[in-house]
């Protein structure tokens, strides 16, 4: 197809590129809202909490006294870890939701 005087593919192109960058902002925004939004995981009734990011940027713990044994070092390894995933699963969802529309295969992306 030739393009000639009066033809439009310098207008498509210019469209394209417009389009393109519009995309890249919006991208860069919601990049910037996942590192705000706030993931809340738990375990064990909240006893433990652990606080994150939608990318996953673990930033806090809370463990209730209440579930602090000596004797049993392993059931709160285990409270930990259950809540960490409990976080992730949130943050996938979130990151899903907020970026699934940029990755043209409708998620993943970082994770």
């Amino acid at each position: 197809m030739a393009y000639g005087r009066g033809g439009n593919m310098g207008g498509n192109m210019q469209n394209l590129m417009k389009q393109a960058q519009k995309m890249q902002e919006e991208m860069q925004a919601t990049e910037k809202l996942l590192d705000e939004w706030e993931i809340v995981g738990t375990a064990g009734g909240e006893a433990v909490v652990i606080y994150m990011n939608a990318k996953k940027i673990i930033d806090g713990i809370e463990i209730d006294a209440s579930v602090v044994d000596p004797e049993d070092v392993e059931m709160l390894e285990d409270l930990v870890l259950a809540a960490i995933r409990d976080g992730y699963k949130k943050a996938d969802a979130v990151y899903e939701e907020k970026m699934g529309k940029f990755t043209g295969l409708g998620g993943g992306g970082l994770f």
